[in-house]
Parts: structure tokens; sequence; C-alpha cells
């Protein structure tokens, strides 16, 4: 059965799979250990989506320690911040667009130390992947 994007269910599914993706798992060694790692995707609302949508993520070492939607992004503490218009969510999850190259292209927007994001380019491409493989239902 499909899962509703954005929604709490899908982050929450994204997290499992994500966790048993070994890929990201090496990929992502070293990720937030000794600086704040954790992300808020910010969906934002366009021509499909009526409102925002907030996504914490928090990531360390390989692992994703926790996956919720907030209803602001200074509802959490976050070390970045990457955003980008909801039918570009879906481009991305639909496999039409990378996350480095969204960034990139200016297709999605980050706060946070791009160096990082960039050194770590291997992680954000198994992570991207990671909620391709989710039957996602994209109702918007």
């Amino acid at each position: 059965m499909a899962i509703p994007f954005p929604s709490e269910a899908w982050i929450t599914e994204w997290r499992h799979r994500l966790n048993d993706n070994e890929e990201y798992a090496e990929a992502g060694q070293g990720w937030g250990v000794g600086f704040d790692g954790d992300f808020v995707f910010h969906v934002r609302a366009d021509d499909r989506l009526p409102e925002d949508a907030y996504f914490y993520i928090g990531l360390e070492d390989g692992r994703c320690t926790e996956a919720t939607r907030i209803e602001h992004p200074d509802a959490v503490d976050a070390g970045f911040i990457y955003r980008g218009d909801y039918s570009d969510w879906v481009a991305l999850n639909q496999g039409e667009i990378g996350p480095i190259d969204g960034m990139m292209s200016g297709v999605f927007d980050i706060e946070g130390d791009m160096q990082k994001v960039l050194q770590y380019s291997d992680a954000a491409v198994a992570m991207s992947e990671t909620g391709q493989v989710i039957d996602t239902d994209y109702k918007y």
C-alpha cells in the first residue's frame, strides 16, 4: 500500500529502510561525529502542495537516530536545512534529480556546511535512493 508523501508514516518508513541500508551505513560513517549532522527537510508548498511540510532527521555515524515530522524548523536544533518545492522533492524521490545535483544547480537550497555535505555525497545519494524504493502516494 502506497504511503502518502509528505507524512509521518512516510518518514518513519524511510528511517527504517535507511537503517537497513548497508550502503548508507558505510557511506555515512563519521557523519555527525564531532558536529551536528542532523537535518531539517523543508518541503515548500507549491502549486501542488497547499502548505509547507518539515521533517527532522537525526543522523550520526551511518545511522538515522530519529525521523519525524515537525511543525516548524525552529522546533529543533539541526546543523543543516535542505529545502525545495514539493514538485522538486517528488522528482528527487523518483530519481529524476540527485540530491547533490539538485543542491549545486539551485533546485534545492541548503543551510549548513556545504563542504561537509559534498564530503559525504555518497551518503546523500544512498539516502535519496532509499526514499526512491518506498511505494509512495504523491496525492498532491
